[in-house]
């Protein structure tokens, strides 16, 4: 039986959209409010889905536990109340949108669970805005 399972976590972090090989005028016209330089916060919501094949034997996709444990380790204990340009390696000289931010987190994540499942990543950067990926 193919079936999916979903967590969700949460955490807060700072950043600033910034191109560095831009004007401050260009930045500032694409980015707006976003290119603060003394940058901003959101409350991201974060959403990991793990799809394939149920465990006849534990009647489990993937034991949940195991999976907040990661997203805790992984996830929230390195971008939780950080400011990413300044604090995260993974945001050094990778400009922090949400895009980018659900790519990363997809890719951390792969490299700690099994290939036969997939991952897909939903980020909330608003109640109103949200990325993902792989898309569908």
């Amino acid at each position: 039986m193919r079936i999916s399972v979903f967590r969700t976590a949460h955490f807060n972090a700072a950043h600033r959209l910034h191109n560095p090989k831009w004007s401050d005028e260009k930045n500032q016209e694409v980015f707006g409010l976003c290119n603060n330089p003394h940058y901003h916060g959101h409350n991201y919501d974060l959403e990991v889905k793990l799809t394939g094949e149920l465990d006849p034997d534990t009647g489990y996709l993937y034991d949940l536990k195991i999976l907040k444990d990661l997203i805790k380790a992984q996830i929230e204990n390195r971008f939780d109340h950080k400011n990413l340009n300044l604090e995260t390696e993974e945001f050094k000289d990778l400009n922090p949108t949400a895009e980018n931010m659900c790519y990363v987190i997809h890719n951390i994540l792969r490299e700690h669970i099994e290939p036969e499942f997939e991952i897909t990543v939903r980020l909330w950067e608003t109640a109103r805005n949200y990325v993902e990926y792989p898309a569908s």
